[in-house]
C-alpha cells in the first residue's frame, strides 16, 4: 500500500470515530484537522506521515530514530514530526495521539 493510500485509509477510520476530525487543506494539499487545528498530512516531498504532537513527544520520536524533524521551508517546526516509514499500527497510534493532544490543549 502506498503512503497516500495508507494515510487516507487511516483517515477514514479517524473521521468515522470522531466527528471533530475532518479533511482540510494545508500548504496547497490535503490534510486532516481536528476542528480548526492541523493534525496531519502525508507525502509532503517524501515525508511520509507528518503529524502534529507535543514538542517533547516529537523530540522523543526523533531521538528514538522513528521520526525526523519537519519543516516545509527553512524553519523546522518543533511540534511536527515526519514518520517516513509506512507502518499502519504506528501511524494509527500517532494519529490518535495527535487527536488527543489537539483536544487536550
Amino acid at each position: 500500500m502506498t503512503p497516500d493510500a495508507l494515510f487516507w485509509t487511516l483517515a477514514e477510520e479517524l473521521i468515522a470515530e470522531d466527528p471533530r476530525v475532518v479533511e482540510g487543506t494545508i500548504m496547497r494539499g490535503r490534510c486532516l484537522r481536528v476542528e480548526d487545528e492541523f493534525l496531519a498530512l502525508v507525502s509532503y516531498k517524501g515525508s511520509g506521515l507528518v503529524v502534529k504532537l507535543p514538542p517533547d513527544r516529537v523530540a522523543a520520536l526523533i531521538a528514538e530514530g522513528v521520526g525526523q524533524p519537519f519543516g516545509p521551508g527553512k524553519k523546522v517546526f518543533k511540534a511536527w514530526v515526519s514518520i517516513p516509514e509506512p507502518d499502519a499500527d504506528r501511524w494509527r497510534a500517532l494519529l490518535r495521539e495527535g487527536v488527543a493532544a489537539a483536544t487536550a490543549g
